[in-house]
């Protein structure tokens, strides 16, 4: 199976005096990145091979049978996230359940860890293609990429005209005929759907997610989060943060999903 180019990972921030701390929960910014599709962060995070990940907790005395029931787990998590941001539901299962018979007929830890990368690239590579679903152009497809690799910078019409090779003025005709949106626009939106999961996912502040994503000044960052979301990024964090009580279990155990935050539209 081809999952397409190698793209380096690109963390959101490039500043200097190593500005961020390490997420507040790597699982959930795991699942977060294959929801959002963002191929080169999954990739980075699934460095570490399944069968030697550090604390992976212990579901069964036989070392072949924890590992398959841990690929399992990641299997109906991302199944789910898929689902909770766009994709079909009878797909997303027809994933899931093809990689976990494929989990069921290998015979060692290594196989099982090359097959649940393979699974977390392919979840990740249908939400990125899942994006540009209704994109004819080849142009237009390369600007979002660029756009989805470059959240850190500030980016300009000039600048992705120049990554395209079309004139400004033509690029932002097509780009608002094939998006149903202007550039300025669809950067906005796509730079607040990543601001969202830095405050559910990290405690960085929004000063420093400001500054991370390249807006000029934290006030025109938290008027453009308003816009799209209708509410500050402090009270955002306050419902949404992963330790938030907000987003904890239900007393049965499960998930309340009535709590999660739906994306930008």
């Amino acid at each position: 199976m081809d999952y397409g180019k190698e793209i380096f990972y690109q963390q959101y921030i490039r500043r200097e005096n190593d500005l961020l701390r390490a997420p507040l929960n790597p699982e959930l910014e795991f699942y977060a990145a294959i929801g959002n599709g963002d191929v080169a962060k999954v990739k980075h995070l699934l460095a570490v091979p399944l069968h030697k990940k550090p604390g992976l907790g212990r579901l069964s005395e036989d070392t072949l049978r924890n590992i398959k029931y841990h690929f399992t787990i990641t299997a109906a998590l991302s199944a789910r996230n898929c689902i909770a941001c766009g994709m079909e539901m009878s797909s997303a299962y027809d994933v899931s359940d093809f990689y976990i018979m494929a989990a069921d007929r290998c015979r060692n830890t290594e196989d099982i860890s090359k097959l649940h990368e393979a699974m977390c690239l392919d979840y990740a590579g249908k939400m990125r293609r899942l994006r540009k679903k209704k994109i004819t152009s080849p142009h237009i497809a390369g600007c979002i990429d660029f756009i989805y690799d470059n959240l850190h910078t500030r980016i300009t019409v000039q600048k992705l005209s120049s990554v395209c090779n079309l004139s400004p003025a033509y690029l932002s005709r097509l780009f608002r005929q094939q998006t149903g949106r202007t550039i300025s626009e669809y950067i906005n939106i796509c730079k607040i759907e990543t601001a969202k999961n830095m405050l559910i996912y990290s405690d960085y502040s929004p000063a420093v997610i400001s500054a991370t994503l390249a807006f000029p000044s934290q006030s025109y960052f938290t008027s453009v989060f308003r816009k799209y979301t209708a509410q500050t990024p402090g009270g955002y964090r306050a419902r949404y943060h992963a330790s938030s009580p907000a987003t904890s279990q239900t007393g049965d155990g499960t998930d309340d999903n009535r709590l999660l935050p739906g994306s930008v539209t």
